[in-house]
């Protein structure tokens, strides 16, 4: 698959802090930063300081715990456990009024795979996004996703009608750097993308009418392509609390699952139906 040429950065540098740039907003208001991209930055972190070859993120939880103004932000990393076997690390994302969210990361040492079968979670049958054409996504709230988005109907073809009951499946991909003048990891990658869970797994006939207050990330490999496939796999719901997960894929199969909870929000998010 092609690579994508990616635009201005989401965040630059400015010393220890990462000052956001305007389009790092989120759906959900015009002067709050992106949820999605608190977790890039964490990934991002735990990735720089505690990672090495032989060791695989294998979970990664983020928090999204308090919402956050378009405000230059930092990121500190805590390593809680290093084992023979596993890595425990904890980061955090401050701005000058306190954290605003956090995650925990398990790291596992890869090893020998064992021998025999178990049942896995089967590859999806879309097309790659170089073979769907140009991404018709487009969002009723007047806000369109600063990244590439293809929802994907039935019969796998592009559309932008989400005001349905159906399980869904999207192709996402980057188009803009996170931070200036840095690839975009693979794990930061998907890092981005597991936030897309929850509106995949929680919108339904009448919209977004649930806000998530995190997302986790299980493993077993990192992605091969710069596009990731997210497939809605459940929801649950009542008084206002919503749980769901979601399959990770990229373009050479499946790599993980994302679960998320979320909120009951007044503001729902609409689009065509």
């Amino acid at each position: 698959m092609a690579q994508t040429e990616l635009r201005e950065a989401f965040f630059t540098p400015s010393g220890e802090e990462l000052v956001p740039a305007p389009h790092a907003r989120g759906p959900w208001a015009a002067n709050m930063l992106h949820g999605r991209l608190l977790g890039g930055l964490l990934a991002r972190a735990v990735e720089r300081e505690h990672t090495e070859p032989s060791l695989h993120v294998t979970r990664l939880t983020v928090d999204l715990f308090r919402n956050t103004p378009l405000v230059p932000v930092r990121v500190e990393t805590t390593r809680v456990r290093d084992g023979r076997r596993i890595r425990v690390v904890d980061a955090t994302v401050l701005t000058a009024d306190g954290p605003v969210a956090r995650a925990s990361a398990v790291l596992l040492r890869r090893s020998e795979q064992p021998a025999g079968e178990v049942p896995t979670t089967p590859a999806w049958d879309a097309r790659n996004p170089d073979q769907l054409g140009p991404s018709p996504w487009a969002n009723g709230s007047g806000w369109r996703t600063p990244w590439d988005t293809w929802l994907l109907d039935d019969d796998g073809v592009p559309t932008d009608r989400w005001l349905n009951t159906a399980r869904r499946r999207v192709w996402l991909r980057e188009t803009h750097e996170l931070v200036a003048g840095e690839p975009i990891s693979p794990l930061v990658r998907v890092a981005l993308a597991g936030d897309f869970a929850s509106p995949l797994a929680h919108f339904g006939d009448a919209g977004l009418q649930f806000i998530n207050g995190d997302y986790t990330l299980t493993l077993s490999r990192l992605p091969l392509s710069d596009a990731i496939g997210v497939e809605s796999d459940g929801h649950l719901s009542d008084d206002g609390i919503a749980v769901g997960h979601c399959i990770m894929h990229d373009t050479s199969g499946p790599i993980g699952y994302c679960a998320v909870t979320a909120v009951a929000n007044p503001n729902s998010l609409t689009g065509r139906s």
